[in-house]
């Protein structure tokens, strides 16, 4: 399984971006998929997930209101809406995917993609 993240940038506070992960390889039936980040000298942290329907969903409390996860058509794509984007938002996001067959928050990933960064100006 790969997963390929695009979309990160250097954009100012109060900006927005669009990451979007890509799944290929060997699938599965079905498999939910998320965000984490991870800024300089921090620990990796959740910061939403989506069900393979799309209708279930789960975010950070520091993103809530301000991020939105999806889902593509062919469900093998998840893009990350964030809007009003603030310094503390910096970070290396990665997408990931659990094996999960009925839906909970993320928690574990069986897999990483590679990260993409993005940077938030002040």
């Amino acid at each position: 399984v790969q997963l390929q993240a695009s979309g990160g940038g250097l954009v100012q506070a109060g900006g927005s971006l669009r990451l979007s992960c890509g799944v290929s390889g060997r699938t599965f039936s079905s498999y939910v998929m998320g965000w984490f980040r991870q800024a300089p000298g921090k620990e990796r942290e959740f910061v939403a997930s989506i069900g393979w329907l799309g209708g279930n969903s789960d975010y950070a409390d520091s993103v809530k209101g301000r991020f939105t996860i999806s889902r593509g058509l062919a469900k093998n794509t998840v893009y990350l809406q964030m809007n009003n984007l603030n310094a503390e938002d910096t970070a290396v996001y990665y997408c990931a995917v659990d094996r999960q067959t009925v839906y909970s928050r993320m928690i574990s990933p069986d897999y990483w993609g590679q990260g993409t960064q993005v940077t938030v100006s002040s």
